[in-house]
């Protein structure tokens, strides 16, 4: 049965890549489910699939150095849509094993200060959809 262990995804924020900074990353694909019951039915609830949407979440080691985490996310807030590409492996050739996730994204928010004493810095970013999620595996 094949696992994969995330050591080396490939996140790439509007043609930057910051996935040398990247701690954790969440790809959240969905459809709006539609209630389409309808009077006589047997009591259940019918649904259909409505929109689809997607949103992505990636937590970063921030740096504030030119080119890498602040210098390009800052700039990105009330921006208009750029392009993101993620993959699980970035150091393997895209294929039906390591699929190349791309899109047009808004960043919906960036706390470019957060943190505390003795701990590591850090910079959550939520990017929302703007475009279709394609997969591609060639």
């Amino acid at each position: 049965m094949p696992t994969l262990i995330y050591t080396d995804a490939l996140v790439t924020i509007n043609a930057i890549d910051l996935s040398d900074h990247v701690r954790s990353v969440q790809l959240n694909y969905e459809a709006e489910i539609l209630d389409d019951t309808a009077m006589g039915t047997s009591g259940t609830r019918s649904n259909r699939p409505g929109l689809k949407n997607w949103t992505l979440t990636v937590e970063f080691y921030q740096d504030f150095a030119a080119a890498s985490v602040d210098a390009t996310l800052f700039a990105l807030i009330g921006a208009v849509a750029f392009p993101i590409i993620l993959r699980p492996v970035k150091a393997t050739v895209v294929g039906a094993t390591n699929p190349n996730f791309t899109g047009n994204a808004v960043l919906e928010s960036y706390p470019p200060i957060t943190g505390e004493i003795g701990v590591v810095g850090m910079a959550s970013a939520t990017f929302r959809c703007a475009s279709v999620l394609t997969r591609a595996i060639a």
